[in-house]
């Protein structure tokens, strides 16, 4: 089964109304296919939090690096010191009364598929591969899981946020952008945006440049102070792992700037370019595999 095929099997199972409150059975039925999924790729570990009450679930999975990675190192003795892990995430989660097939259906479809990749050829770097919950209420489950990383002191080579990534549309003047971006950027809504704090700028350069070079159009904005000169770019659950001085970016289709079916009933697979897709989810794969 070719990888276009897997996304649109993964979209098929993740589409569906998913609030964890209104739609309590849907959002249990899509964790459930993510725990399974990713179960496939090793131990599948559980990190949970509270919010009103109820009891919400990130889901992690880790994947070690190359064996090569995992040598003593020659001044401290022990395995894999120097390779913090790339934690790449997604939320499950959906807005009431929308199926979510861009927000984000599309995102956990790639967070999979990049999960299969890695599984089976790993990286120099640990990839730690999250699924979050409660996005659509503030970020919650991205801001529990970096608080806790931050006061545990765990370092991160790098996040990626992966937000809606399947939307196109090409024509002229489809995309929009916060007063004064629209002079450095293309009026197309054609292209993946990567959206990383000031300290991410070599990787965002680095995996835009390889993400066109697999034959996506891409581009990439720098966003200095965590984002607050520019609120849209904070809209993702990177923007907690930015405020607790963490190394992160986040990979979108720009979202309401460009598809018109954002948080609506009418946010469904039958909109969505799977061709485009396609192209991010092989040009993030080799993107990641070159940082």
């Amino acid at each position: 089964m070719d990888l276009k095929q897997r996304l649109q099997n993964h979209l098929t199972e993740i589409v569906r109304d998913r609030d964890p409150y209104l739609s309590s059975a849907g959002h249990f039925y899509v964790q459930q296919y993510i725990r399974a999924q990713l179960q496939q790729w090793g131990t599948l570990e559980t990190h949970e939090f509270t919010v009103r009450g109820k009891t919400h679930q990130n889901l992690i999975l880790n994947i070690p690096p190359l064996s090569s990675s995992l040598a003593p190192s020659p001044s401290t003795g022990r395995a894999g010191v120097g390779f913090p892990p790339i934690l790449i995430g997604a939320h499950y989660d959906g807005v009431p009364g929308t199926p979510g097939a861009d927000d984000n259906a599309t995102g956990v479809a790639v967070l999979l598929e990049l999960a299969r990749s890695i599984a089976d050829q790993p990286l120099k770097y640990p990839v730690r591969f999250v699924a979050f919950d409660m996005e659509e209420y503030g970020m919650l489950g991205s801001a529990e899981y970096a608080n806790e990383l931050k006061q545990q002191r765990q370092p991160l080579r790098l996040m990626i946020s992966l937000e809606m990534l399947g939307y196109c549309d090409e024509t002229p003047n489809s995309e929009r952008y916060p007063t004064g971006l629209e002079r450095f950027y293309p009026n197309r809504g054609n292209f993946i945006a990567l959206i990383g704090n000031l300290s991410t700028i070599p990787d965002l350069i680095n995996l835009s440049r390889n993400i066109r070079k697999s034959g996506t159009p891409s581009e990439w904005l720098p966003a200095p102070n965590r984002g607050l000169m520019v609120p849209q770019t904070r809209l993702s659950d990177h923007s907690p792992f930015w405020d607790n001085g963490y190394r992160a970016m986040m990979i979108t289709d720009t979202a309401f700037m460009r598809n018109p079916h954002y948080h609506k009933a009418s946010d469904r697979i039958e909109t969505l370019n799977l061709d485009f897709l396609t192209g991010v989810c092989r040009g993030l794969d080799i993107g990641i595999r070159r940082l």
